[in-house]
């Protein structure tokens, strides 16, 4: 007999029965009778429940035993009396009755509970995480992160895609964010970065005649965390194809994003195929370039009705409007008839704290003694009554619902808007479960104006190819010109969260000197930062695209969970540190030395 088990703790069964088990694993749980000692044993695989009896040799020994103390029991295996069946697991039907017992490890006084899964502050949870690890849920989760890292692969090389790996130790690139630097002892003075992502290397992979390219990538950005964001390091389906159009990406990538999901939904609805929505027009009625397509109703421009302060009695719209800004209009289906008016004032404070706007502007719609909709709430309350009757069938809002108004310069206006749409749908549970809407978002512009630095830079990824190639770069003389230029660039997007960004790239080097130059980068920045792409793109590169889906994020989507850190193993806090293993530490001089570095004091 094996040292350890002859079954795992989710396998035993009825098949089993009168024969001799061995067990192995945690002590999940004691219920001790007045005849007996019960124990549920876990382990990877499940839950099986051991009876002990006060004749046995080491039953005080278990009844001492701890919660998550490992042991190994052996003994018969019984057919558990009708009534006491547990139907809630696949071992309910059987029982082990212990005759040998050993205490592998006794476990100290926990921390945390395992189980129950009460909840605990993060920095407990983080500092003890092999014992959060240990609980049902976040167990699931790990497991079924594996399972779809596994489905992926499988799925992306029965497409005809190859496997491979790219430099983790590379050359700091501008990607959008803060690079983690490794300093190199052989070149003193000089540093690696951390990738944040393959990009240039892929690229490369395709100038080098390597068709189809996929990777399960680990990225590393020095951001700061959020709740689908883990600081430090992320993992991404990284893919690469040459000879592609946009459409040939999309028909590849769709049916690996929509069968992933499908394989792991448990019951829940995939729709396809996903629609392409441009994003001028989704920022236009969602708010965002990362809708949630679940939510019923959109939101609306408005300005048009504002305008005129005579119509509409409310000079503080006409005056954004006149200076330039928007205001939108975001529908709240029945809130009127289901909420009180405590609902609409901390929509207001919510505008306020969490998005530092000015504040939203409501109005309440209801009948009046005429039997006309109209509203009592100030940004309405002095419309005239034709206007107002245009402006409701513009919204399609009638009596017992609610409006919300976003005001101020455009973008901000959107901005808000986006994050409103979201909340109120959320607040008025009008999200549904158990489907998950997908889209691809495309057409996105190729550069923006930075208002920090009042310039024009670029918006998304600056490898990627402009829309009408070099001659719409040639051809664009004003800042106008500029702000329109579209770009091959693509994102797919599910239930609101943001899964992959992706582009045809420029593969000539022309594009791209141009590309830069518009964007106030001189040749030889291109030259010294993007050396070896610029270089190869001179010896036949040929026309390639890519994507690189989230693992993390999709993972996230499937468990149901709200933050990216139950799906993650050993994931940082909010402050990039892992309490578990004390990182970032501090070195000591020998290692400095060794580095040429010399640490500068911080100024408080």
């Amino acid at each position: 007999m094996h040292a350890y088990r002859t079954h795992t703790c989710g396998e035993i069964c009825l098949e089993d029965v009168d024969q001799t088990v061995r067990l192995s694993g945690w002590i999940h749980r004691k219920r001790e009778h007045a005849n007996a000692l019960f124990i549920d044993l876990r382990d990877h695989y499940g839950i099986s429940q051991v009876v002990v009896y006060p004749t046995s040799n080491f039953y005080e020994d278990l009844k001492r035993c701890t919660s998550e103390s490992v042991v190994t029991v052996t003994g018969k295996l019984l057919r558990r009396d009708q009534d006491a069946i547990n139907s809630e697991i696949p071992t309910g039907e059987v029982e082990l009755r212990a005759d040998e017992a050993i205490i592998e490890s006794a476990a100290a006084p926990l921390p945390l509970p395992v189980f129950g899964e009460q909840d605990y502050p993060e920095e407990i949870r983080l500092k003890h995480r092999y014992l959060d690890l240990r609980r049902e849920t976040l167990h699931k989760n790990i497991i079924l992160r594996g399972e779809v890292i596994n489905s992926l692969r499988s799925r992306m090389i029965k497409q005809g895609f190859t496997e491979f790996q790219t430099p983790i130790l590379t050359a700091s690139s501008p990607e959008g964010a803060r690079d983690f630097l490794v300093p190199s002892r052989l070149n003193p003075g000089k540093f690696y970065a951390l990738p944040q992502a393959p990009q240039q290397f892929k690229q490369l992979l395709m100038v080098a005649g390597f068709d189809k390219y996929f990777q399960i990538a680990p990225c590393f950005r020095d951001e700061d965390a959020r709740a689908d964001r883990s600081p430090g390091e992320f993992y991404q389906l990284d893919i690469e194809m040459s000879f592609v159009t946009q459409e040939d990406v999309f028909q590849a990538i769709e049916p690996v994003m929509a069968g992933v999901f499908e394989e792991f939904a448990d019951g829940r609805k995939v729709e396809t195929p996903f629609p392409r929505i441009p994003y001028k027009e989704s920022i236009e009625k969602y708010g965002s370039d990362k809708p949630d397509l679940r939510i019923p109703f959109e939101i609306k421009d408005v300005s048009s009705f504002f305008k005129d302060e005579e119509k509409t009695g409310f000079g503080i719209f006409a005056r954004i409007i006149n200076g330039g800004g928007k205001v939108i209009a975001i529908p709240a289906p029945k809130a009127a008839e289901t909420k009180s008016r405590k609902f609409f004032d901390n929509m207001d404070k919510w505008a306020k704290k969490e998005m530092q706007m000015p504040g939203l502007g409501y109005a309440r719609l209801k009948k009046n003694d005429e039997g006309v909709v109209d509203s009592q709430d100030p940004v309405l309350k002095n419309f005239e009554k034709e206007h107002l009757k245009t402006l409701l069938r513009k919204i399609d809002l009638n009596d017992g619902d609610g409006v919300f108004f976003a005001a101020g310069k455009k973008n901000e206006a959107y901005k808000l808007a986006g994050a409103a749409r979201n909340k109120v749908a959320y607040e008025l549970e009008l999200i549904p479960d158990g489907i998950f809407k997908f889209a691809w978002i495309v057409d996105y512009p190729m550069y923006e104006w930075d208002e920090d630095h009042k310039k024009i830079d670029f918006s998304h990824n600056p490898f990627s190819m402009p829309q009408g190639g070099l001659s719409v770069l040639n051809e664009a003389k004003t800042n106008d010109d500029i702000l329109n230029i579209l770009a091959y660039q693509y994102d797919i997007v599910c239930n609101g969260v943001e899964l992959s960004s992706g582009a045809i790239r420029n593969h000539k080097a022309e594009v791209m000197y141009k590309a830069f130059e518009i964007a106030g980068y001189g040749p030889e920045v291109v030259e010294e930062k993007f050396s070896g792409m610029i270089n190869a793109f001179k010896f036949g590169a040929p026309p390639h695209g890519g994507i690189a889906p989230g693992v993390d994020r999709i993972v996230m989507l499937l468990a149901g969970t709200n933050t990216i850190r139950d799906v993650i193993l050993f994931p940082m806090n909010g402050q990039a540190q892992d309490l578990m293993m004390n990182a970032p530490a501090e070195v000591d001089l020998k290692q400095l030395k060794e580095l040429s570095l010399k640490l500068i004091p911080t100024s408080d």
